[in-house]
Formats: structure tokens, C-alpha cells, sequence
């Protein structure tokens, strides 16, 4: 070690033991349910994936996530692969927009989105293989039903499914009932 050390520069290579722990630290999703589920919240400063059919709650869960690690001090990064975001609703979310990182290019052009749309399987996320392996943290989210407003005259939100896919930090595949609250804070 002291070789490498020497010759890559101080602290390139060290014993688990002495990297102060091998533990990932972890932030609130917005989800009490998900963040015991997942052994106190999502990994910090690690890939987490999202996905699922569309308009089933992904971007919302995803949202409410990204304003929890703002309200902490910290910062996200949102890679939109849909091309969906939305300022507004991101901002009755919690969401800072003004300090929110979003890299130029998303994964994929918006052409390649809408081909796989009409041609592929909306479950085989894009991107290949590399986000799959990269995660780590892949959560899998569909829609089971609708939550109404308490006159019943409209949709507030859905009852969604969420499976935890892979996760390197819990190591369990969950299954968990979610309620996902379109616009506010749940």
C-alpha cells in the first residue's frame, strides 16, 4: 500500500478498517414507508433509479426525494430521461429549481424515447445495461389504483407498488404498498 501511496499520492489506496467504516449514509425519500423499508432512506451520494410505466408516480417520488436532500443543505442531481420535467410542479413538490442539477443532455434523445414507446417494452429501462449496474439502488414502481379527493370529484393522487429491484445497501426485495400524493407533501 505504502507503494501505491507514494507513488499515486496519499490516501489512493487504504484498509476498509481504516476508511472510517464501510457504512452508506442515507437521506429521507419523503416516503416514511419506503425510508424503513430501504434501513433509514435512500443511498447518499449513490445512483438510485426510478422507473416504471408512465404516470405512475416515478417523477413524484423522485421529487419529493430531491427535496428532502435540499432541505438537508445537500444537492441533487435529476437526470431526466423522459424529458418530462417540469418547473412548476417541481417547485409545489419542495423542490429548489434554482439549485437543482440537471445535466445538459439526459441518457436518451427524445426520438429514442418515442420509438421505444410504440416499439419496445416500457419496462426495460434505457440506457442499457450501464444504469443497472451503476445503481445502487433500482426501484420499480406501478400503479394500482387512484386516491380521490375527500369530495370524490378528483384525482389527488395513486396507490402505487413499489419492488426495490437491487439494492446494495439493504439487500432485500421489497414489495411495498405506497400512496403517492400528486402536487403536496404526503
Amino acid at each position: 500500500m505504502n507503494d501505491i501511496n507514494n507513488s499515486f499520492g496519499k490516501g489512493s489506496v487504504t484498509s476498509l478498517g481504516s476508511a472510517g467504516g464501510a457504512l452508506v449514509e442515507t437521506f429521507p425519500s419523503g416516503c416514511l414507508t419506503l425510508d424503513f423499508a430501504l434501513g433509514g432512506g435512500l443511498p447518499k451520494g449513490r445512483i438510485v433509479e426510478i422507473y416504471g410505466p408512465e404516470s405512475g408516480g416515478k417523477t413524484t417520488l423522485g421529487l419529493h426525494a430531491i427535496a428532502e436532500v435540499q432541505k438537508a443543505g445537500g444537492n441533487a442531481m435529476l437526470v431526466d430521461a423522459e424529458h418530462a420535467f417540469d418547473p412548476a410542479y417541481s417547485k409545489a413538490l419542495g423542490v429548489d429549481v434554482e439549485n437543482l442539477i440537471i445535466p445538459v443532455s439526459a441518457l436518451t434523445p427524445r426520438a429514442e424515447i418515442e420509438i421505444g414507446v410504440y416499439y419496445g417494452n416500457p419496462e426495460v429501462t434505457s440506457g442499457g445495461i450501464a444504469l443497472k449496474f451503476f445503481a445502487s439502488l433500482r426501484l420499480e414502481i406501478h400503479p394500482i389504483g387512484k386516491i380521490k379527493s375527500a369530495k370524490g370529484d378528483e384525482d389527488v393522487g395513486l396507490k402505487v407498488r413499489v419492488r426495490v429491484q437491487k439494492s446494495k445497501g439493504c439487500g432485500l426485495s421489497a414489495l411495498l404498498p405506497l400512496r403517492v400524493i400528486l402536487g403536496i407533501k404526503a
